[in-house]
């Protein structure tokens, strides 16, 4: 850890702090030393001849020889440069110090030159150089307290003394009134110093601080980094054998369906969608992420979207023996109906994990050109220090035991990234032991409006529908070909499509899968659909082989890929590519159905 980043009150971080700040001093010192040393030369030359001009005092030359001769030895001797290293800088205060101590010593003579020769204007004129020299020298000598004092004292104690030398009434005023600057200017300086060197400290301390800071967030994001790959791997871990157990018992339970060992078939099937359905609630955090999810916005009737979700939930909290109001609204806003329903689906899941006796509430209020809809429950409520952590991923409140019967955590988080992705922002209200309040705020729109486009668009919906029943549900693709690197997971899907008395192959390489499409085709037998898996064995990219295959033999086979990813960044990419894709694990309804689908589009 850099000296800038140790903590401040160590006395070795104290010793840094006090490093850098005397570095800074010297080198405000010396950043016009070359310039006023040249300059003080030039005023020693004009002065000087000003002075002997009027007294032809011969001793003033022997001073200005003194005095430039200083000078001179001042200019060409070694200075601070700032490529010194900052431990040496206590060596360059002294020396600078030393140095306009010892121009000070020479310039304190000229008074008792000049005052005894009892020229007023001359008196006068050398008060005001000298008061001059030390008020432009405190300003530049502020942050080195020795320099100040070594270069104002000896040539201020000279004139004072010089002048009190006299004796006369005039002269002791023009000393007590010299006394008196060098007071204030020696004050003032001082002050000046404690400044500097206070705003010096402060500035070194914020940026040890911001460095500190800039520490702790690399850190953190470092840290979401690991735990994001660390859901993906885990996540595509468990998905894989998941996926293979939701194939074979799909198959299982095909084949016992009219037999007494159905009901156990059945029970295991539940028990495979119950966990396919959390790690679904952990993908959607990185579909989320990734902005695979991208909204529809469009005219919602509430009281169409309350329905279900009354349905819902209706079931559990009865058995929860708690009261559920879902209160009919009339309302309409603006949305994606189904990121909606997710989102309130969540809201009213939390408020019936956390209510224990009394019920749920939702209802949804105009308020001009907004629509609240909110959820409140009489569960335990949450304590203020808890408040901003309720959206985090796997937060519990109370669930030290990480009870399964309250969830992974994760529902919240998932409002709070629907929310923003609508653009629906979330309220929230609560009291510990009373109750929480979840407000979602939506733009309204005009309900007659939007009945007549309803009406217009329910017709070509109607039409749609009929014409689908008409034609029938799209027949399964007769020849399928499996891509996938897992024995297991092709066993299963090999078993579940036969058993739909699909022709199914499977290979496990992109080689395998080459070789099987070009006999396909030299038979007069080609696949009517590939199936593939999105990580193939050594890191093959299974969505570029999908892609090769299904553009590589004339006529373009359809692609359908499968993928346990739950990498915003690997997502992302399967949703740029428009390959229909499934998340693994996979419902055999589902899987059927697109495939189903994918078949008849080509």
């Amino acid at each position: 850890m850099s000296e800038a980043v140790v903590a401040l009150n160590d006395p070795l971080a104290d010793h840094s702090l006090g490093q850098r700040v005397l570095r800074e001093h010297v080198a405000s010192v010396y950043s016009t030393y070359g310039v006023s040393t040249l300059t003080h030369m030039a005023f020693v030359v004009v002065f000087g001849s000003i002075i002997y001009s009027q007294l032809k005092d011969p001793s003033l030359l022997f001073w200005m020889a003194g005095l430039l001769m200083a000078d001179i030895y001042v200019f060409f001797t070694p200075r601070w440069t700032p490529s010194r290293p900052a431990h040496e800088s206590s060596y360059w205060a002294r020396k600078i110090s030393r140095l306009v101590t010892l121009v000070s010593m020479v310039s304190a003579v000229v008074p008792w030159l000049i005052v005894p020769h009892d020229n007023l204007p001359m008196t006068s004129l050398l008060m005001a150089v000298i008061v001059g020299s030390c008020a432009r020298a405190a300003q530049s000598l502020w942050p080195l307290k020795a320099a100040l004092f070594g270069y104002t004292m000896p040539m201020s104690l000279g004139m004072i003394t010089a002048l009190a030398w006299q004796g006369d009434g005039l002269h002791l005023f023009l000393a007590i009134a010299g006394a008196a600057y060098l007071l204030l200017t020696l004050h003032a300086g001082i002050g000046q110093h404690k400044l500097l060197t206070q705003s010096l400290m402060l500035r070194f301390e914020n940026e040890a601080l911001a460095a500190r800071l800039g520490e702790q967030i690399a850190a953190t994001e470092r840290a979401s980094e690991e735990k994001t790959r660390f859901l993906g791997t885990a996540s595509h871990d468990l998905r894989q054998p998941l996926h293979a157990i939701a194939l074979f018992g799909a198959a299982l339970e095909n084949e016992l369906r009219d037999r007494p060992e159905g009901r156990n078939a059945e029970r295991l099937m539940r028990a495979v969608n119950a966990l396919g359905a959390s790690l679904d609630t952990m993908l959607d955090i990185s579909r989320l992420d990734a902005g695979v999810i991208t909204p529809a916005p469009q005219s919602v009737q509430l009281d169409a979207l309350f329905l279900p979700l009354n349905h819902t939930f209706s079931a559990r909290a009865e058995q929860k023996q708690l009261q559920l109001r879902v209160r009919a609204s009339g309302l309409w806003v603006r949305s994606d109906p189904q990121l909606l329903h997710r989102m309130l689906s969540n809201l009213m899941d939390n408020a019936l994990k956390y209510t224990a006796r009394g019920g749920v509430t939702v209802t949804a209020r105009d308020r001009g050109d907004a629509v609240w809809i909110e959820v409140r429950d009489s569960g335990i409520g949450i304590a203020p220090e808890q408040s901003s952590r309720i959206f985090e991923e796997f937060y519990q409140i109370d669930n030290p035991g990480r009870d399964r019967s309250r969830g992974l955590g994760i529902g919240l988080s998932i409002v709070q990234r629907l929310s923003r992705l609508l653009g629906h922002p979330v309220q929230m209200h609560s009291r510990p032991g009373r109750g929480t309040h979840f407000r979602v705020v939506l733009p309204a729109v005009d309900a007659q409006a939007d009945m007549r486009v309803r009406q217009l668009s329910q017709t070509a919906v109607e039409a749609l529908e009929r014409e689908r029943q008409w034609q029938g549900r799209p027949a399964l693709p007769g020849r399928v070909l499996l891509l996938d690197d897992e024995l297991e997971i092709r066993e299963a899907m090999m078993g579940l499509l036969r058993s739909h008395a699909i022709d199914a192959h499977a290979v496990a390489d992109e080689a395998g899968a080459a070789a099987a499409l070009q006999q396909a085709s030299r038979e007069g037998r080609p696949f009517e659909l590939l199936v593939c898996d999105y990580r193939l064995a050594d890191g093959a990219d299974g969505l570029d082989a999908g892609l090769r295959l299904s553009q590589g033999q004339g006529a373009a086979i359809p692609l359908l890929l499968i993928t346990g990813e739950t990498a915003p960044e690997r997502l992302q990419r399967v949703r740029e590519s428009k390959v229909p894709v499934l998340f693994k694990p996979v419902v055999a309804d589902s899987l059927l159905r697109a495939m189903a689908e994918v078949a008849v589009a080509r």
